[in-house]
């Protein structure tokens, strides 16, 4: 089976686009974000409680502590949210009819107690068929994510450490070799 699309910065704005479309949009812009700037499996975005993501004082955490149960590899991880994923997880955190920290974060009316990861991997493949963007699964918010990191130089052992991954050679997996970052190569001579 062929790894899933690593996205170009076009591509993820075109199925953005599809996420204003509909009575889900804000859930499904933030879950795309969610998996595009933070590089989390669907798993674990499906596993996300609202108490996950707010501090005591309701703003988003800078953080994410995942427990063991959360992850595929059954290790407790950290993940790391940037300024620009926080504002938009308070925004849509505004948007929902529900607050309760014990919530899931992700939910729809056929799913209030939460999607499976397999269900919310389908959301993911049906925004991706609409924006008509073919090879993407809901991997492929991470395999962009730890690729856009290492063309903009950061290093395999800080990807491998962003990714959860317990080996350096299953993060060097997830890097797309594309043409920018061969020019960048050579234009380093």
């Amino acid at each position: 089976m062929p790894q899933a699309k690593t996205l170009k910065d076009s591509e993820l704005r075109k199925v953005l686009n599809v996420c204003q479309i509909g009575r889900n949009s804000h859930r499904n812009r933030i879950m795309l974000l969610i998996s595009f700037w933070s590089g989390m499996r669907v798993g674990e975005i499906a596993s996300l409680k609202i108490d996950d993501v707010l501090n005591l004082d309701n703003s988003v955490k800078s953080e994410i502590w995942l427990k063991a149960e959360q992850t595929k590899g059954k290790f407790g991880r950290k993940v790391m949210i940037g300024e620009k994923l926080r504002k938009e997880i308070d925004v849509y955190i505004h948007t929902l009819k529900h607050t309760e920290r014990h919530r899931p974060l992700i939910y729809s009316q056929r799913h209030k107690d939460g999607f499976t990861s397999n269900n919310l991997g389908q959301e993911f493949i049906k925004l991706f068929k609409l924006a008509g963007i073919d090879g993407a699964t809901s991997h492929s918010g991470r395999r962009t994510f730890i690729t856009n990191l290492a063309n903009k130089g950061i290093g395999v052992r800080i990807l491998q450490t962003l990714a959860g991954h317990r080996s350096i050679a299953t993060t060097q997996l997830y890097i797309d070799v594309n043409d920018e970052m061969l020019r960048s190569a050579v234009d380093l001579l």
